[in-house]
């Protein structure tokens, strides 16, 4: 007899590589194939009618085989016809056929047959159906339960892996299998036998339904459940984090005064709140590891230049990593426009820098004459390294991975604190759950005398109206991006080259001057571009998406973005983030190309309803799910058995509500749910 801990190397018929593969899905023992669950269900619990089925039904018909025909077309195929005693009839059409498989089917026998009823010319169809020669006496399709269907993995079939998971089950029965909400307070969900016995084998009368759109209270309970140990994974990590020593920082006033009385703008008082919440952590002797959420153009930087200066005045290095050149020039010229005046040296380092200039900057880190140092992943390289790091920060931290970021404080002598910022707002509820081991603050107002943009859809062939628009707005003295999505042209994907495009604009803008700059560029012949765009002496600058993120123009007042339909909602509210910047009203033009998928159209009508960050988050995570959104660190929760984070939230509060429960147990009870659910290791993220 079988244990549920026994590894699934013991099933009879289960050899080493289908182990290893099965390994590489989380599946090490009878217990995870417990929890492997069906993606879907065929029913087969009775016979349909050939005058009862429709077009895409999966149906399970019994028939009788009138004639078989081998045809040679094309693709050689078994034609099987057969008849029911109205004399109505169906084709099942095999592509794929052996002479033993074409000699067993004989006139007049009775066959049951399982699959999608399709209709060509010569009526309904089958194509490769599942089924049995009843005459021959082979075991009837017939189900007293639905069939369920599992995701699979290389070379592994359906057959097996209802044959494993069914030895699971038959030894679940006989077998305890620890009921973590059991004697959890206010519980009225099904046990955890129930559910994982009716979501492998749910009867005809359970509410399919809701199954289909996982509202069936099997299925509420075991997501709870998951998303209950995913939240206590990370709640312990940030437990490890803050028992780990780093730097107390004393908060000083010193700089921040000298900063503060040279603003030519007064802090929001969600950026001040912000600042609060990180000096409070820089005061700790814990290291921070704290997220700064904020909107497109909301003032993360200057927030970051404050959390700069308490380490600076500390006696500590100060490091930012951004995830492109451009942005991290960005970062040099703002960051430098702020210290520099104080007298604070800055570092640059990335990865197309010359060998005398790069030596140059690593001798600057490495001495500590660097206070702050700038760069992208050029940080992370073994010649980096540090006098005396105290702080880490990371922008846009869901394009770094989580060994990337792991190298970069590793560096320090002592665990630095860390700032990880992103310019994608995540809704609260979700934050909670998918960060819940870092410590958020949210820039949730825009400075003062922001306008919002309007924007306007328009299709590709309106092209001459945009023209229009734009010798408007140069005529006004703003400038103007043009934003296209491929730097070469591509027919398969429609959309209009950055070069053509430059091209077309210059002949129909003779009398403005526009510029092309794009990601295959050197280094050197963006940063002069991006400079004369800063100061004005470009009007037209045709952009790849370059430049999604960082720039900063507040001359700049029209956005238009050619092909939009083919990015995702959140590149397209960052790049419409680049207009809006100063005090004169600004309009983002999406053009499109016809016909509009039904997702595109989505995006698109979202962002011409709002400028809200957050909205269009929420929309981008129903739309894409949770995985692009919150990055790499996060993959546990876009990857998660049964759960998922966007399309459950409803139940977030009873997540929280067990949760809490479940932290008042032992800490063993707390890894045994953990354990249950998670089958990688996430000791990784715990210094990240």
């Amino acid at each position: 007899m079988h244990q549920l801990s026994d590894p699934i190397i013991a099933l009879n018929g289960l050899g080493p590589k289908a182990q290893q593969k099965l390994n590489a899905i989380g599946i090490f023992n009878l217990e995870h194939l417990l929890f492997h669950l069906p993606t879907h269900y065929q029913d087969k619990t009775k016979l349909a009618k050939l005058n009862q089925v429709q077009v895409g039904d999966e149906a399970l018909i019994q028939l009788t085989i009138e004639r078989i025909k081998q045809v040679s077309t094309r693709r050689r195929q078994l034609l099987c016809y057969l008849s029911d005693s109205g004399h109505q009839g169906l084709l099942l059409r095999f592509f794929h056929f052996n002479q033993y498989q074409k000699q067993n089917f004989v006139r007049g026998d009775i066959i049951q047959c399982f699959g999608e009823i399709k209709i060509s010319k010569n009526g309904l169809e089958m194509h490769h159906p599942e089924y049995r020669l009843i005459s021959k006496g082979q075991t009837h399709l017939l189900e007293k339960t639905l069939s369920p269907i599992y995701a699979l993995t290389a070379n592994i079939h359906q057959a097996q892996m209802k044959k494993w998971i069914g030895i699971a089950l038959e030894t679940l029965q006989q077998s305890d299998l620890s009921d973590n909400f059991k004697n959890l307070a206010n519980n009225s969900m099904p046990t955890l036998k129930q559910a994982l016995n009716t979501l492998h084998h749910p009867k005809v009368n359970d509410n399919i339904e809701q199954i289909a759109n996982f509202k069936h209270p099997s299925q509420q309970r075991l997501i709870i459940e998951e998303l209950c140990a995913q939240r206590l994974s990370l709640l312990q990590l940030k437990d490890k984090r803050k028992s780990e020593k780093s730097n107390t920082f004393k908060i000083k006033s010193t700089l921040t005064k000298k900063i503060l009385n040279a603003l030519e703008f007064q802090l929001t008082q969600a950026q001040q709140r912000s600042i609060d919440e990180i000096n409070s952590d820089l005061a700790s002797n814990h290291p921070m590891l704290r997220l700064l959420q904020g909107d497109v153009g909301s003032g993360k930087t200057i927030v970051a230049v404050f959390a700069c200066l308490q380490a600076i005045e500390n006696g500590f290095q100060a490091t930012i990593m951004a995830p492109t050149e451009i942005l991290a020039a960005q970062h040099l010229q703002g960051f430098s426009n702020y210290l520099t005046p104080l007298g604070v040296n800055i570092a640059f380092l990335t990865g197309s820098q010359g060998a005398i200039q790069r030596t140059e900057q690593l001798e600057k880190i490495n001495s500590g004459e660097a206070q702050i140092i700038i760069g992208t992943h050029a940080l992370f390289q073994a010649q980096v390294i540090f006098d005396k790091l105290g702080l880490v920060i990371i922008d846009e931290q869901h394009k770094f991975g989580v060994h990337q970021r792991l190298s970069l404080v590793q560096k320090a002598h002592n665990t630095p604190h860390q700032l990880v910022m992103t310019a994608t707002p995540i809704p609260r509820s979700l934050t909670m759950s998918a960060y819940a081991d870092l410590d958020c603050s949210v820039i949730d107002e825009l400075p003062p005398g922001r306008k919002p943009t309007k924007t306007i859809a328009l299709g590709n062939d309106k092209k001459d109206k945009v023209i229009e628009k734009i010798k408007q707005i140069c005529t006004t003295g703003n400038q103007v991006y043009w934003v296209c999505t491929l730097i070469e042209e591509s027919e398969a994907l429609r959309a209009e080259s950055a070069t053509n495009t430059h091209h077309y604009l210059q002949e129909n803008l003779e009398e403005l001057s526009v510029v092309l700059i794009h990601g295959k560029m050197h280094k050197d012949e963006k940063s002069t571009i991006m400079a004369q765009f800063s100061k004005g002496q470009i009007d037209v600058l045709v952009a790849t998406t370059v430049i999604e993120v960082g720039v900063n123009v507040t001359n700049a007042s029209l956005m238009v973005i050619e092909n939009s339909e083919r990015l995702g909602l959140a590149q397209l509210h960052q790049l419409r983030g680049r207009v809006g910047r100063g005090t004169d009203a600004s309009i983002c033009i999406l053009m499109y190309q016809v016909p509009l998928s039904h997702s595109a159209f989505a995006r698109l009508n979202t962002l011409r309803q709002t400028n809200d960050g957050f909205k269009i988050a929420q929309k981008d995570l129903e739309l894409r799910g949770p995985g692009e959104i919150l990055g790499t660190q996060q993959t546990g929760i876009a990857n998660m058995k049964i759960a998922n984070i966007v399309r459950d939230r409803y139940l977030l509060k009873q997540v929280h509500f067990y949760s809490k429960q479940f932290l008042k147990l032992s800490k063993d009870k707390q890894q045994a749910l953990i354990t249950r659910w998670i089958t990688d290791d996430k000791s990784q993220y715990g210094n990240t």
